[in-house]
Parts: C-alpha cells; sequence; structure tokens
C-alpha cells in the first residue's frame, strides 16, 4: 500500500456515517469491497486501517507483547479497546460505532487526516485544538526528532 496522504473535511449524519474522501478512495485503490478496523486513537480521536494493514499491526502486536507483562497488557487491552471492523456501503460511506463516536467526542463536522498507512478521524474542535498546541520552535523541534533519524536530515 502507498503511503496515505491528505486532510479531507466530511459530515456525519444522524446515523454515524460519513462518505469516504474521493481523494482517499483513490489512494486506497477503490477496487471491490473496502474493509477497515477502527479503534480508539491516542488521542481524543480514532484511527481506522485499511483491513490488510490491521491485521499486519494485529499480529506484529500478538507476536511481539506478552500478556504475562502487565504494563504490555495493558497496551494490548488499550489498543484493541473499541476495535470494530467497517466496510464501505454502496455510496461509500463508513458507519462508525457509537461507542467509538462517543469516545471522540464526533459530531456532524469531522475531519479524516491521512498519513503513513493510518487515517486519524477527528471532530473538527478537538482538531482544531490539537493543531493550535503547535509549538513556537516546531523547527527546533524537528530539527531533534529528525536528526535522531539516520539519513533524514
Amino acid at each position: 500500500m502507498n503511503h496515505l496522504t491528505g486532510e479531507y473535511n466530511c459530515k456525519l449524519d444522524a446515523k454515524g456515517r460519513f462518505r469516504m474522501p474521493a481523494g482517499l478512495l483513490r489512494q486506497l485503490g477503490n477496487g471491490g469491497t473496502m474493509e477497515f478496523t477502527v479503534h480508539r486513537g491516542f488521542e481524543k480521536n480514532l484511527n481506522i486501517y485499511p483491513q490488510e494493514v490491521w491485521d499486519k499491526k494485529a499480529n506484529e502486536i500478538n507476536q511481539k507483547l506478552s500478556v504475562y507483562k502487565k504494563k504490555q497488557r495493558q497496551v494490548i487491552r488499550y489498543f484493541f479497546r473499541g476495535a470494530t471492523k467497517v466496510a464501505l456501503d454502496g455510496a461509500d460511506r463508513v458507519l462508525l460505532p457509537k461507542g467509538l463516536i462517543e469516545h471522540a467526542d464526533l459530531e456532524k463536522e469531522v475531519i479524516l487526516f491521512a498519513y503513513r498507512d493510518i487515517i486519524e478521524i477527528w471532530s473538527k474542535e478537538n482538531y482544531e485544538k490539537e493543531l493550535a498546541q503547535e509549538p513556537d520552535n516546531f523547527d527546533e523541534v524537528a530539527d531533534e526528532v529528525f536528526s535522531d533519524i539516520d539519513g533524514l536530515m
């Protein structure tokens, strides 16, 4: 899979569905049945993965983390909490589970933020709050982070 990219404004309908933007559909391949897994994000958002990406991540977590170590068990539990398989319907919509909608405070306006192999789903308000926290010295933060990665800077 190619790396996903983009920021998309979407509307959540009364049933908890949003239409997958055409730009994302093109990046995802737009062929056949598109299945995903959605779960709680690391912040007050949701993460939605194409099913083959989710399966790979879930297998990696299941193989590398031990249920016999408390912190690892907690990470497993929190990572998989609320994970639900979803699929595009005939109108390219995704139905989100009510509990996940409540967790992320999603209302009518949502933002999809796509990067790497993940799509984050944010309430417009929470997304704007998150972006408003950008530090004044972002160039210094980026320099520190990127310099730790061989060959990136």
